[in-house]
C-alpha cells in the first residue's frame, strides 16, 4: 500500500523532527525521516557494528518495547503511514504500532499527552515497506512509532493532507501557494523527472531533483501545473524560481487564476491572466508585482515549451470568505 500522491508530513525537509527515542544505540533516530530511500553499504563497520541508514536500537534484555516520537513538520489529517525496514534483515522488529496526538505550541516530548492509536499493532517483515491506511479524520501534530520489542526501521513516512492553523494566516500577507499553508497540486501535464509538489515545498531547492521538471516536448504544446490555493485570496506577488535549472529552464511562463466557486475549472473562460506570458532566465529567482485584483481559488502556471521550475510562490491575502473557510476546516478537524 502506497500513498505517494500525498505529502509526507513528517519529512525532515518539511520541518519534521524526531524529538526523542527510547534508544538509538546502533543507528540514529533522525534517519527515520530523511528524504529519499535508505541506502546501504556492505561491510561498513564502525565502533558499534554495521552502519545502517535508519534507526536501530540495542537488543532488549528487559521487558518493554522501543519507541520514537516525531513532531510533524506540517500538521494535518493523516491518511497513511509507511514503516520501512529496508536493509534490516536479521534485526528488524517483528511488530509495530503507531500513535498520534495534537498539541498546542511547542511542548517537549515528555509533555505530550492524549495519544491515540492510528495503526494497531501489526506484523512487519524484514527489508520491506509496509503501508497502513488511517481512517481518523482529526488533525495531528505528533506521531509515536512503537516497535516490539526492538530492532531497526529505515524510514517512517506519514502521508496526509495539511491543515494549517488559521491564526498564522488570517489578516496577513502569506504565500497562498505554499504546501505548509494548505495549498496543493491538483493537476499537471507531465512529471517525468520530478514531482510538481516540489514547487510548493518550503525552503529553496538544493538541486534539480528538488524542483519540477518535465520531459522534452516534441510537439507544439506546452507544459503546465494547476495549484489549489490555501483558500480564496488575492495574489499580489508571484515568484518563479528556476534555481539549479541552467540548461533546462523554460523559455517563458504565464500565470492564470480562476475562482472555482463561480465557474468550473474545466471551462477555459473561467481563467483570467495574472501574469502574461513572460520571458524567464535560467537559474534565477524571478519576482513579479501583480495587479490582478480578483479573488482566486486556483492558479495555473504554464511553461513554454517545457523544462523545469524550482519553486512557485504566490503571495497575497485571503479574502474574508477564505478566512472563514480556513477557520471552519481547522475547527472541524479538532
Amino acid at each position: 500500500m502506497t500513498f505517494d500522491s500525498l505529502p509526507d508530513l513528517a519529512l525532515r525537509t518539511l520541518g519534521g523532527t524526531v524529538m526523542a527515542a527510547s534508544d538509538e544505540s546502533f543507528a540514529a533516530k533522525e534517519n527515520l525521516i530523511n528524504p529519499g530511500p535508505a541506502g546501504f553499504r556492505e561491510q561498513t563497520f564502525g565502533a558499534k557494528g554495521q552502519e545502517y541508514d535508519g534507526w536501530e536500537t540495542r537488543r532488549r534484555r528487559s521487558p518493554g518495547h522501543d519507541w520514537a516520537i516525531v513532531r510533524l513538520g506540517l500538521p494535518g489529517v493523516i491518511r497513511g503511514v509507511v514503516v520501512d525496514t529496508a536493509w534490516f534483515k536479521g534485526n528488524y522488529p517483528p511488530q509495530a504500532m503507531v500513535e498520534a496526538c495534537t498539541a498546542e505550541g511547542y511542548p517537549s516530548a515528555g509533555e505530550l499527552t492524549g495519544w491515540t492509536e492510528i495503526v494497531p499493532k501489526s506484523r512487519l517483515t524484514g527489508d520491506a515497506a509496509r503501508g497502513f491506511a488511517v481512517a481518523d479524520e482529526r488533525r495531528f501534530t505528533h506521531v509515536r512509532l512503537n516497535i516490539f520489542p526492538d530492532g531497526g526501521v529505515a524510514r517512517l513516512r506519514v502521508h496526509g493532507a495539511v491543515v494549517p492553523d488559521p491564526r498564522l494566516l488570517t489578516g496577513l500577507t502569506v504565500d497562498l501557494a505554499a504546501l505548509a499553508n494548505g495549498a496543493a497540486v491538483v493537476g499537471c501535464s507531465d512529471m517525468f523527472y520530478s514531482s510538481p509538489t516540489n514547487l510548493i515545498m518550503p525552503g529553496l531547492a538544493r538541486h534539480q531533483a528538488e524542483g519540477w521538471e518535465t520531459a522534452r516536448r516534441r510537439d507544439e504544446g506546452n507544459d503546465w501545473v494547476i495549484l489549489r490555493l490555501a483558500g480564496p485570496g488575492v495574489v499580489e506577488l508571484a515568484e518563479l524560481d528556476t534555481a539549479n535549472l541552467r540548461y533546462n529552464a523554460p523559455g517563458e511562463a504565464r500565470i492564470r487564476g480562476a475562482d472555482a466557486r463561480t465557474a468550473p475549472l474545466e471551462d477555459d473562460a473561467a481563467w483570467f491572466d495574472v501574469l502574461p506570458r513572460t520571458r524567464l532566465q535560467p537559474d534565477t529567482a524571478h519576482r513579479f508585482r501583480l495587479d490582478a485584483g480578483r479573488p482566486m481559488t486556483h492558479a495555473r502556471v504554464d511553461i513554454y515549451p517545457d523544462g523545469g521550475l524550482a519553486r512557485v510562490r504566490l503571495r497575497g491575502s485571503l479574502t474574508a470568505d477564505g478566512e472563514r473557510d480556513l477557520v471552519s476546516r481547522w475547527r472541524a478537524r479538532r
